[in-house]
């Protein structure tokens, strides 16, 4: 049974019993995608006096505790407090809603004369601009997929590598275009080292005069080949972390 939802003027449906996962799962071990020298995920088995948390080891439960960096391990999703020391600035503040009509882009990034590999502004304004029959919908979410789409983007390792990173007035665009949430298949929106500049972050929650507070950004995703470009329903769900970022999981809708 398919479902409705209505934006801007029109109601859409889609199945909500088929949703596609784009995020990337959190676990132990080097086979996951790391960036930005974070230490990979850790889970451990707490012990107390005769309690072991493992039920594989004779406990009666399993009660591990979780080691991990959300900006370097795995999808997460960030607010403007990544770049702000507002005590405020907290995701679980900035985030309030959880459904958003999101637009589904594939780019390639283009080389430039540093040997850097950056999504330009002209080439997602193409993609942007292209809705066919809904070209009068602004979305409030645009997912990026990057070409080539290499599945090696689930278990990469990224740090010293200069991922690529979008052009700075990319951010600003979708900022002038009210896009409330970016997701992406890199580690950043920005360069790796960038002397601390932060362009992109900056640009896209235009801080600190103009600070969109409610807009987040969302790395590290992956998008199969088999997801095709087109509107979405977007489900964006975080922790409820009194943190600057958040281990997430982004699901898509296909909407008709």
């Amino acid at each position: 049974m398919l479902a409705t939802y209505p934006y801007q003027g029109r109601t859409f449906s889609f199945d909500p019993a088929a949703p596609i996962d784009i995020s990337l799962p959190l676990a132990p071990g080097d086979q996951q995608v790391n960036c930005f020298w974070a230490e990979p995920v850790q889970f451990e088995t707490i012990r107390v006096g005769n309690f072991v948390g493992s039920v594989a080891e004779g406990g009666s439960t399993n009660y591990k505790r979780v080691h991990l960096t959300p900006h370097g391990n795995g999808t997460h999703t960030e607010c403007y407090g990544h770049i702000s020391a507002e005590p405020s600035a907290t995701l679980d503040r900035c985030l309030r809603r959880f459904l958003f009509v999101a637009k589904l882009i594939s780019v390639a990034p283009r080389r430039q004369d540093n040997g850097d590999e950056v999504v330009m502004l002209a080439d997602v304004q193409v993609a942007f601009q292209n809705l066919g029959s809904h070209v009068e919908l602004t979305p409030e979410a645009l997912i990026l997929r990057t070409l080539p789409n290499d599945e090696t983007k689930q278990t990469r390792h990224y740090s010293g590598t200069n991922p690529t990173y979008i052009e700075p007035s990319l951010a600003q665009y979708l900022a002038e275009h009210h896009v409330q949430h970016l997701l992406l298949d890199l580690p950043s929106v920005d360069r790796e080292e960038d002397g601390g500049a932060l362009l992109a972050h900056h640009a896209f929650w235009q801080y600190p005069h103009a600070t969109r507070h409610e807009a987040t950004i969302t790395e590290l995703i992956f998008v199969p080949d088999v997801v095709q470009d087109g509107l979405y329903l977007l489900n964006l769900q975080v922790t409820s972390s009194v943190l600057d970022a958040s281990p997430s999981k982004p699901v898509l809708y296909r909407l008709i």
